[in-house]
């Protein structure tokens, strides 16, 4: 391997990183860092490239034809970025967002509000369809932030499925597959399961995201393939739907649900910075 190549594995794998720690915050996508650091269309192009075929290819041309086919070394470096960003900074994140909300719900809105022109400008061509396209992504994903979570769960099977759902989310810019899990009520589980280690919800977990990965995947390229720019334009519309739950300065509205360690999830609603009252945003509360 060259140094370019180790260059570019080792930027890789601090793409991972970011995409693993956007993924842990309930409302910010991996898949928007994935799309503003340009590696979205070769990350689905690698993951669509995992299929059944793979097992003739490994038996007529053997296992490094196979690593090339679905460009393993650029998969492995990813994943280990991800996978150590979640295993490191699951509780620095949780941390912050318990001490500093404000300034670490800011940093994610201004990082989103910026990638929707990032990802906006990739659209060639903003006719009717592409417009349509737009403000249906953004109505799409604003009623997503508006719904509340449900009770939470450790059952094996609803985390599978959950998994499933969130992993689809994780990879649509603006779509949090970590805010999935909590509107189904399976975030604090997971996050529970990382942070003490329980490697058989974990395991299903990651089971279920790769059953779901795999088969949304391979119907986003096609769409990027096929209508690229009123894809994009849709992505454009997740990102900005997604401010709603992203703004910083909010107020409890009204008390939804206690859980037996003492949190508590909170319908909220978006107030402006000067009439805010100072208490704390609660990290488990839904607009």
């Amino acid at each position: 391997m060259n140094p370019k190549e180790t260059k570019e594995l080792i930027f890789t794998f601090f793409k991972g990183m970011g995409m693993g720690a956007a993924d842990i915050v309930p409302g910010v996508s991996g898949g928007t860092i994935a799309f503003i650091t340009g590696i979205y269309d070769k990350l689905l192009g690698s993951i669509t490239s995992l299929n059944v075929g793979l097992f003739k290819k490994l038996k007529s041309e053997g296992i490094i034809a196979v690593w090339k086919h679905v460009n393993g070394t650029f998969l492995l470096a990813l994943f280990s970025g991800i996978l150590f960003s979640v295993a490191t900074l699951a509780s620095v994140i949780t941390f912050l967002m318990e001490e500093h909300p404000i300034l670490i719900w800011s940093f994610f809105f201004g990082l989103v509000l910026a990638s929707i022109f990032h990802v906006g400008k990739s659209v060639s061509d903003w006719n009717t369809k592409n417009i349509f396209g737009i403000v249906l992504g953004t109505a799409v994903a604003y009623f997503i932030t508006t719904l509340p979570p449900l009770g939470q769960t450790d059952s094996l099977i609803y985390i599978f499925f959950c998994a499933m759902v969130a992993i689809c989310a994780m990879i649509l810019p603006g779509i949090s597959g970590s805010f999935i899990l909590l509107i189904l009520g399976a975030y604090q589980s997971v996050l529970t399961a990382v942070k003490e280690y329980d490697f058989v919800l974990i395991g299903v977990f990651a089971l279920g995201c790769v059953v779901g990965l795999l088969s949304f995947s391979k119907g986003l390229k096609w769409m990027l393939t096929k209508h690229r720019n009123f894809t994009i334009a849709v992505l454009t519309g997740f990102l900005i739907g997604s401010l709603n739950k992203l703004w910083p300065w909010k107020e409890n509205l009204q008390l939804l649900h206690t859980h037996s360690d003492g949190r508590k999830d909170y319908l909220q609603g978006n107030v402006l910075p000067n009439v805010f009252d100072g208490d704390p945003m609660i990290s488990h509360a839904v607009m």
